[in-house]
């Protein structure tokens, strides 16, 4: 038996290991950033760049282990529509930080 199985609508099935391994990990990379932030260890950029990349493993994790996401052609479709999410996402995100920094700037009147 192989550690994912195909289902009858060729939907991808994991084994028990890939879901505790998968969870293992989501668990590890959501318990370093949260302890960065709460024993403000290292300084502010630091801690930044370690949640977003803690992020983007995070998301990779759950899409590898859970949703089964694979560079097969069956997948072409699903892997496209992740690759656009990830974009709007990221385009979301990162235009929400720079309005932010923008209106924190000019509320500041000089200061």
């Amino acid at each position: 038996m192989s550690s994912s199985e195909t289902g009858p609508g060729g939907q991808a099935h994991g084994s028990v290991k890939e879901y505790v391994t998968g969870l293992i990990l989501s668990i590890v990379l959501t318990v370093i950033p949260f302890y960065l932030v709460m024993t403000g260890t290292g300084s502010d950029a630091f801690v930044v760049i370690t949640i977003v990349v803690a992020a983007i493993a995070q998301i990779m994790v759950q899409m590898v282990f859970f949703l089964h996401m694979n560079g097969s052609s069956e997948q072409t479709w699903l892997t496209a529509s992740a690759i656009y999410s990830v974009f709007i996402v990221l385009f979301v995100v990162v235009g929400s930080l720079w309005i932010f920094e923008h209106l924190n700037h000019n509320m500041l009147m000089g200061h």
